[in-house]
Parts: C-alpha cells; sequence; structure tokens
C-alpha cells in the first residue's frame, strides 16, 4: 500500500492508500521504497528537538507526521505570530522539508488548519478558532478513516453540519470519540502535550506535596532552583544562553516560560531576576505541582578571575541590559551597527548582533559623515551651476533651502564588480548648510557632464547633527 507520495507521484494521479500494484500499472517504472516507520519516528523526533531549541519550550511530536508547539509567551520573540510561522515555513523549506503550519487557540484547531487550510501558513485570529474551523472537512477533526467514510454517507462533509446536529444520536452511533474531537477542535475541552525533552538536557526540578499557587512561593522556588541549575552547570564548565521554565498545572496543562541571554553565563541573581521578571504571564490555574527548569541550550563557560586596580576603570558590562531588553521586546530587535568595507554610503553599515565581536573595519574619515543617514536618498529640487558647483538653493519635502555655504564635491564611484549599471556610475556629494543653520548631505547622480554617469538629478541623503 502506498504510504506516501511525492509531487510528481500525486501529479501522476497516485495517491495514500493505493495498493502498490496499482500505481505501478499505473506509473511504470515507478520508484518504490519500503516505508520505515521506525525511521520516521526518530527523524520527527529529531524535528522536534529541532524546534525546542528554536522556537518554544513547549513542543510534541504529533504522528506520523506533525508538530504541536505551544508558542504562549514566546511568539513575541520571533517577531509575532505571522513572522513566527511564515519563518518556521521557509526554514524548513530552505532544509528541503515541505511543511505546512497554522496558529489557532487550540492544539485540534491548528491540527485541522495546518492539513486542510487555504495555505501553507495560517494565522487564525485569538478567539476566532471555534467559529472558522466549522468550515473545514469533517477528515479535519482527527477521526478514524471508516468514521469518516460513514460521516459521508449520512451526507456529513463539513464540521460545521457535524456541530449544528444533537450530541446524543451521533455518540448513540459512533460513540464518544466524535464529540470529544470536536470540542478539542473547538477549544471547549483541553489536551495535555507531552513535550520531548534533550537526551543531555541540564535539568532541576521541584516536586511539590501540595500544589502552589501564591507568588511569592513560586518566585522562592524559582530562586532556589536557578541556583541548583547555576551548580550543575558549573560542574560541567557550562554556562545558560537559553532555560526554559516549566509549571505543571493540577488540570494536566503546562504553563511555560523562555528567556535568553546574550553570552553564556550562571550568575544566580541576574538569571532569577529575567526569570521572576515573566513570572506575571504565569496562570497557576488551580495549582501546581511540579516546577522544572532546564538550560536547553548551553555553550562552555570557563571560570573567570577578577582583577581590581586602583588605577584602571573596569570594562563596562552592557550585558545585562541586553538581556532584559531581548527578553521583553525580542532578539531581532536589538542590535547595533558595524562599517562595512564599501565607499556607497547606504552600503557601509550593516546590523549586527549586541555582542559580535568587533571586525576590524572602519567608516572613511577623510570626509565627514551625517549622523543620520535616510533608509533611502530622497529627490530634492535646485538650482545648480553644472559640473562642480553645489546648489545655490534646493527644496525638500515641500520647504525650500536657500544654501548659506557648501563644501565639496566627494566623489564616489559606483561598485562595478557588484552589477553593470554601476560600471561608470558616480556620484558627487555636498556637504550644504541653509540659512537656519542646518546642515544637510546632498549628491548629484552623475558628473555633471556624461549622461552615462547618471541622472544629474540630486538628492538629499543624510542630515548632520
Amino acid at each position: 500500500m502506498v504510504l506516501a507520495a511525492d509531487a510528481a507521484a500525486r501529479r501522476a494521479g497516485l495517491r495514500i492508500g493505493m495498493p502498490a500494484t496499482k500505481a505501478q500499472a499505473i506509473v511504470p517504472g515507478l520508484i518504490v521504497r519500503d516505508a520505515d516507520p521506525a525511521a520516521d519516528a526518530e527523524a520527527l523526533e529529531k524535528l522536534a528537538l529541532w524546534a525546542l531549541r528554536r522556537y518554544a519550550p513547549i513542543v510534541a511530536t504529533d504522528a506520523p507526521d506533525g508538530l504541536v508547539i505551544d508558542i504562549t509567551g514566546a511568539a513575541h520573540l520571533h517577531g509575532g505570530e505571522d513572522a513566527m510561522v511564515r519563518g518556521m515555513v521557509d526554514q524548513l523549506a530552505a532544509s528541503g522539508v515541505a511543511a505546512r503550519a497554522a496558529i489557532a487557540d487550540s492544539w485540534g484547531a491548528a491540527h485541522a488548519f495546518a492539513r486542510y487550510g487555504a495555505r501553507s501558513a495560517i494565522v487564525v485570529p485569538a478567539g476566532e478558532s471555534a467559529r472558522a474551523v466549522l468550515d473545514l472537512p469533517i477528515a479535519a477533526l482527527r477521526l478514524p478513516k471508516d468514521m469518516v467514510e460513514n460521516l459521508r454517507v449520512l451526507g456529513f462533509e463539513r464540521i460545521g453540519e457535524l456541530a449544528a446536529k444533537p450530541r446524543a444520536p451521533l455518540a448513540l452511533r459512533f460513540g464518544p470519540e466524535l464529540g470529544r474531537r470536536l470540542d478539542q477542535a473547538s477549544g471547549r475541552l483541553s489536551e495535555p502535550i507531552d513535550p520531548v525533552r534533550l537526551p543531555s538536557l541540564i535539568e532541576v526540578r521541584r516536586v511539590f506535596a501540595e500544589p502552589v499557587g501564591a507568588a511569592e512561593t513560586i518566585a522562592r522556588t524559582t530562586g532556589k532552583l536557578v541556583a541548583q541549575l547555576c551548580e550543575a552547570l558549573e560542574a560541567k564548565g557550562l554556562g545558560a544562553r537559553r532555560l526554559d521554565f516549566l509549571f505543571h498545572r493540577v488540570d494536566n496543562r503546562i504553563e511555560a516560560i523562555r528567556i535568553g541571554t546574550a553570552l553564556p553565563m550562571r550568575d544566580v541573581t541576574r538569571l532569577t531576576r529575567l526569570l521572576c521578571d515573566k513570572l506575571e504571564t504565569i496562570d497557576p490555574g488551580f495549582g501546581i505541582e511540579i516546577m522544572r527548569l532546564a538550560a536547553t541550550l548551553a555553550e562552555p563557560l570557563a571560570p573567570k578571575q577578577t582583577i581590581s586596580s586602583l588605577t584602571e576603570e573596569p570594562e563596562a558590562d552592557v550585558s545585562g541590559l541586553i538581556d532584559t531588553l531581548a527578553n521583553r521586546v525580542g532578539e531581532q530587535h536589538l542590535y547595533r551597527f558595524a562599517p562595512v568595507a564599501s565607499d556607497v554610503p547606504e552600503r557601509s553599515v550593516c546590523r549586527v548582533a549586541p555582542t559580535a565581536p568587533d571586525t576590524g573595519e572602519a567608516w572613511p574619515n577623510h570626509w565627514p559623515r551625517p549622523s543620520r543617514l535616510l533608509p533611502a536618498p530622497e529627490p530634492i529640487e535646485t538650482v545648480a551651476l553644472l559640473p562642480d558647483h553645489p546648489p545655490v538653493n534646493f527644496t525638500w519635502r515641500g520647504v525650500r533651502r536657500r544654501v548659506k555655504c557648501a563644501d565639496g564635491p566627494e566623489r564616489v564611484f559606483g561598485e562595478w564588480w557588484k552589477q553593470d549599471a554601476e560600471l561608470i556610475a558616480v556620484r558627487d556629494y555636498f556637504r550644504v548648510e541653509d540659512e537656519a543653520g542646518e546642515r544637510f548631505w546632498i549628491y548629484r547622480s552623475g558628473n555633471g557632464e556624461e549622461a552615462a554617469t547618471g541622472s544629474q538629478s540630486w538628492f538629499l541623503h543624510g542630515i548632520f547633527g
């Protein structure tokens, strides 16, 4: 029997569930491989561990071909839900894995939209999953195949048609599973998630004899668990880069928070503060019975001796501020600018991580550069003598400015090795000051004589502070 078929096979008319002999008769020379369920399960487990490291602290396998991820409190670290789900699909596609993903209020709804939705990446707005799932086919309910066929014989095609019928006759004929799947898809019935864990995970836990829910108790236990974890990390010469804190509630639900650090560390005080800053997002429900703290990403961290000096100032350490901001707004929103070896202004700068090492590059210092560079040069209207004179006046964003003094030109040539159009391209930059004392960085596209070097139009590219 055909258990899986690639895109080419499906285009040839093959489908899952078809006898293999029939498939070979339809497509002569068909390439057939024996199924290996054990290897498939192992690959799915590896994919789940990859998602655990990259996306969220609660990830489980959804056999035979899916993952379920609880992204509560983690989406903002990846640019929001839309950016997260699209980035996930694109990342898998870059690795040769065709994937579909959906974000919804419940596991059942997300499962249904990921497999039967119209797009490969879907985000269902919060609170709308129960209504939106009604338009999907009944096969999206994760029901046995024979039950789906029997329901179709009775005339049911969409989930909404089933949901509108009385439960008692359906339960009498099909058993309780049909109602349970309907409640799970609509979010009325929760499903416990058994998350995967890394084999070499460094983890500590606290099991309570009686469920706890007081914020003071949770915070106090957090400090104790962080101290235990740091001791375990120190014994292995490691520092934590990412911590996952899981709270097992008595109602079989798991609440989780995740923090990251810019550098490997095992500073008990700082890690405790970062975790406690997020405890307010945890809903203890009717009580928490287990708290688990794990270092899902750890890197080598050698002991460091602190040397005090009466004459030298200690080196500034802003990693604590970076960690606090990154865990609040997301790592992708924190960066610093670094120089790039390029004379073209907009190419001479790039974004790097806040703690990225210095590359040794420097910006050109033979001509002053503006403190503010516009995202893209903006066209201006000018009155100027060609070829080498600065403008007498210019109009930018509807305001006419008279030039009081100017310096230039500074000639910047195109980078011919990037594209042929820049082979003879030229820009002439001027620093100009208007009558109000404001200074601007403007340029003319072209050398002022040859049309091939540029359009001879003027642009404003930067503003001096």
